[in-house]
């Protein structure tokens, strides 16, 4: 075969697992040339910018929180159900402190102020919060809780798209080529071995016609997905027609190309279910790293695995209330991760649930708005608090309207309401501090169900990806075996948080299997 260019290592999409390989890779002495359907970024720019870390981070001492490996590593085993292996995520919590350090040293800023109350993503006054499920059974029993989520320092939702900009120019600096509007279409396999891919790039006329309208979506398709498919296909025809290039790799390729949340057909055969949440990243996200590693023989796993986030903390206080599903049952301790109550929604609920307060409740909620939110949030709670809910004189009539068994809820709020008065520990392990007594009527019902309006959505995103090797992020097959030259990272790949989502622990796991698999590809013998 021909080849149209050669570099050393190949990065198939410029993300924050691309931009950590690109920039690893560089580092350990390989040229590398990246290449991205769009301008780079992917869903790590779109994002909170928030990165899991533990261990005794610097910002964590600086807010005189302990935390040891012992702990992370405790704590997400609870999370992680055996996704990975124990040695892998040893590894990963005992990298964990040194790859903050790591961003830290591209210019990403991380400081110890510590948010006072529970959030779904802290204010700009607080940088370091709880993030996950530390601080609720089972997981505080497994380990001591201590806040790992790091938000870059930044104004607003910009968090994300400055620890991006950070990787990219420490990539630029490195002299790592990036090749925009380029499309990776196969990867090409020599005697067993991934030797490179055939890409399609655009320039000229069509070039600018696909940077307009990539421009024009925006994030548009996380929103309003039925208005922007024609746009979507239309970026589609123009990438098919671009100019094919056979780029050769001497020491590997790593994909580096996201999830597939953005892919139907995937989603409808792995993980039906989440079929009405709202998709949460980019049109990037549509699985195709992930089938050109199958392509090439790779093996692909936890498919099935899709994180839908149910948040309504901040304001906290409406953790004081119940989430009920249409028994009337209890769905879970309310004061649970966002992504820990999607998760009980759609796989033990059915996909229904119902938040119901009390006046006293609503009353407090209004007044932590100010404090506690930041603008989305505001706009989701200001849609809930005044236009966005059912109310009745009881809780009966405030959600007969969502078809919740009215004997059901009668039973679940007489229960939970005496045992408040009493003072019982709540069953689902909700602190005491929130448990109380739901009497103080008229009440309100929220619709926290997967299919929502595009008010109060639940965004999801995919966790499953390829396997690779713990050490080398080698791609494997069937048998378990190493497909050389061919590496994968990100959501493109098995990793930390193919189980289960807390915020944060993606962008981690992005850079902790990005850096390795840049590494390990630029270590090799070219060919």
């Amino acid at each position: 075969m021909s080849w149209d260019a050669e570099t050393d290592v190949l990065v198939i999409g410029f993300g924050g697992a691309g931009a950590s390989a690109a920039i690893e890779a560089a580092d350990s002495g390989a040229r590398v040339v990246a290449v991205d359907r769009f301008f780079g970024g992917g869903a790590t720019a779109l994002s909170g910018g928030v990165v899991y870390a533990g261990g005794g981070t610097r910002p964590q001492r600086e807010a005189g929180i302990e935390d040891s490996v012992d702990a992370m590593f405790a704590y997400l085993k609870e999370e992680a159900q055996g996704v990975v292996s124990d040695t892998l995520l040893r590894d990963f919590c005992e990298k964990s402190s040194g790859n903050l350090d790591w961003l830290a040293s591209h210019g990403a800023e991380y400081e110890g102020s510590l948010c006072p109350f529970k959030t779904s993503y802290p204010t700009d006054d607080y940088l370091l919060y709880y993030s996950g499920n530390e601080q609720f059974p089972p997981y505080s029993d497994a380990a001591a809780p201590a806040p790992r989520g790091h938000r870059t320092k930044a104004k607003g939702l910009a968090s994300g798209k400055v620890l991006f900009g950070h990787l990219a120019e420490a990539a630029r600096a490195r002299g790592v080529r990036l090749v925009p509007q380029t499309r990776a279409e196969r990867l090409v396999v020599e005697d067993g071995r991934v030797v490179g891919a055939e890409v399609r790039q655009l320039t000229g006329a069509a070039a600018r016609a696909h940077r307009a309208l990539s421009l024009a979506l925006g994030k548009g398709n996380n929103y309003a997905p039925d208005a922007t498919g024609p746009l979507n296909k239309a970026v589609e025809r123009l990438e098919r027609g671009g100019r094919l290039v056979r780029v050769r790799a001497r020491r590997g390729v790593v994909v580096t190309a996201g999830g597939f949340v953005f892919n139907r057909d995937m989603l409808a055969a792995h993980a039906p279910d989440f079929l009405p949440g709202q998709a949460l990243g980019t049109i990037g996200d549509d699985g195709s790293g992930i089938r050109l590693g199958e392509g090439a023989g790779g093996a692909s796993a936890h498919l099935d695995r899709v994180s839908a986030w149910r948040f309504y903390s901040p304001p906290v206080t409406l953790g004081r209330g119940l989430l009920v599903d249409r028994k009337g049952q209890r769905v879970c301790n309310e004061l649970l991760y966002g992504a820990a109550v999607g998760e009980r929604i759609v796989s033990a609920h059915e996909g229904q649930a119902y938040l119901l307060v009390d006046k006293a409740v609503l009353d407090r909620a209004w007044k932590e708005m100010g404090t506690q939110t930041v603008f989305f949030q505001k706009a989701q709670m200001g849609y809930l608090f005044t236009v966005g809910h059912k109310k009745g004189r009881t809780a009966v009539e405030a959600t007969a309207g969502f078809g919740v068994d009215p004997v059901g809820l009668a039973r679940t709020l007489d229960t939970y309401n005496a045992a408040a008065r009493a003072g019982t520990p709540d069953p689902l392990g909700k602190p005491a501090a929130y448990v109380q007594a739901l009497d103080h009527g008229p009440y309100y019902a929220f619709d926290c169900s997967l299919d929502t309006s595009m008010f109060y959505p639940m965004p999801m995103i995919t966790l499953g990806g390829l396997r690779v090797h713990d050490t080398s992020g080698r791609v494997l097959r069937e048998d378990g075996t190493e497909i050389e030259g061919l590496y994968a990272a990100g959501r493109s790949a098995v990793g930390v948080c193919s189980h289960a989502y807390v915020s944060g622990l993606s962008i981690a796991d992005a850079v902790y299997s990005g850096r390795r698999a840049g590494e390990h590809a630029a270590a090799q013998k070219g060919r």
